[in-house]
């Protein structure tokens, strides 16, 4: 579980692009192309070379057992649908904020309406989390998220998408496996082709399953030898504990809480990947945000800062990587801990405040090129901040005894794009110095 933990959790920091491809559970998070994988100009027409596709497609579908009533239902007459294409290259313009992105998902009416469902549902939630070891406001809080509590399924239709998404030839064999577990959903009786909708990128239902998250954890929850998670509450939500539980969930542990860091906490401690008992934490000082003391937990610890130093922290636990698995993403994770704690009666964020204003892709582009001129580490100038760009933040801050917490501020561009500036000009542009990794370097 540990191993995974780490291997998910790259991103630390939380300044996110927005979902430019869904992320629910068995979501894998795409790149975006340089180039266009679909030539603007085919040497045949899209639909003419889509149907060479889709004929292939269809004999191999069949010879792997998915009957003829289904291929027929699911797959004639489609063509590709330009809008989901045109998605699935879009390219994200600005990054948010963690409270930006707290702000737009974690509202009054979201909570209400959590609260209001908790109680309508309560005997099905009580046996949900009996069954399974997750909270109700966990569940509930996955819900809220995923589609505003079903009020949002999406409306594509899932064998068009998808179909379009595999002949495409950006991640082609990924589409094409989801399509292929779409029909067998479809060939098993679960719903029919023309009622199977979702996003534009395959997710399905009130939780969002990929199709091959449906078959792997989707389960009949109300006992009618179904499994529909469009139409039937206690399918999705049996549905999603079981993936929750399956994932590693530990029972009685919290995701994330916010904590209150003491004065002169060293930054660079503040890592997903350093992880720590929490007993080790409470002897540094490290306090629940209201000033209690932190609880009793036998796995160790992490404190992310998702807006940077002069933002809330939070102390993440085991639970927080399992959520992770489900969407990878801190901002998504740390809101689905502060959605459940506001659902089950609690407060929200003790500390609101954080730098002001997110960089643009351009200006992170921007940032990632004088890094790198300087001689740190950040990767390709792609406009994500993906690990190697934190780690070179983590670097430069470090060489000027800023604080190391890795976080693309606005006011760390103007720094960095100054000393570059000045460095460019005196000619020594410098290579990065040593850095002391605390997950290595005990501090002491």
């Amino acid at each position: 579980m540990r191993r995974i933990f780490f291997l998910l959790a790259v991103l630390a920091g939380g300044c996110a692009p927005p979902q430019a491809f869904d992320t629910s559970p068995g979501h894998i998070s795409q790149p975006q192309p340089t180039q266009p994988a679909w030539p603007a100009q085919p040497a045949q027409p899209a639909h003419s070379a889509f149907d060479n596709w889709l004929t292939a497609f269809r004999q191999d579908a069949a010879a792997q057992g998915i009957s003829a009533a289904t291929l027929d239902a699911a797959l004639t007459g489609i063509t590709p649908v330009e809008r989901v294409v045109e998605l699935d290259r879009r390219q994200p313009e600005f990054l948010l904020t963690f409270s930006d992105y707290l702000r737009a998902r974690v509202t009054a009416s979201r909570v209400a309406r959590g609260q209001e469902l908790m109680a309508e549902h309560a005997a099905l939630l009580d046996a949900v989390e009996q069954q399974y070891g997750v909270p109700k406001a966990v569940l509930v809080a996955f819900w809220g998220l995923e589609t505003n509590y079903g009020s949002t399924l999406g409306s594509h239709n899932i064998p068009a998408s998808l179909a379009t998404l595999a002949f495409d030839g950006r991640r082609s064999d990924f589409f094409r496996s989801q399509l292929l577990d779409a029909l067998r959903i479809i060939d098993a009786g679960h719903v029919n082709a023309i009622d199977m909708n979702g996003s534009w990128a395959g997710a399905m239902g009130h939780m969002q399953f990929m199709p091959s998250t449906f078959r792997a954890y989707a389960v009949d929850g109300d006992g009618d030898a179904r499994i529909d998670l469009w139409q039937s509450v206690p399918d999705a939500l049996h549905s999603g504990a079981n993936y929750l539980k399956r994932a590693g969930w530990r029972t009685g542990e919290p995701v994330a809480i916010e904590v209150r860091l003491p004065e002169g906490f060293d930054w660079r401690r503040a890592s997903i990947a350093n992880r720590l008992p929490v007993a080790e934490w409470t002897a540094r000082g490290v306090l629940a945000a209201d000033g209690t003391a932190l609880p009793v937990v036998a796995g160790p610890a992490g404190i992310v800062l998702p807006q940077g130093w002069q933002g809330p922290a939070f102390m993440v636990f085991d639970n927080f990587g399992v959520v992770m698995q489900w969407n990878r993403s801190v901002n998504y994770a740390l809101a689905v801990a502060q959605l459940a704690q506001q659902v089950a009666g609690g407060d929200g964020l003790s500390v609101q405040s954080g730098e002001a204003g997110a960089l643009s892709t351009a200006q992170l582009q921007a940032l990632q090129q004088a890094l790198n001129g300087l001689g740190f580490d950040a990767g390709e100038a792609d406009g994500l901040p993906g690990p190697r760009t934190q780690m070179a933040i983590r670097q430069y801050q470090f060489m000027h005894r800023l604080p190391v917490d890795g976080y693309p501020a606005p006011s760390l561009l103007a720094h960095v794009e100054q000393t570059h500036a000045a460095a460019a000009a005196a000619g020594r542009l410098a290579p990065a110095p040593t850095f002391a990794d605390p997950a290595t370097d005990s501090g002491e």
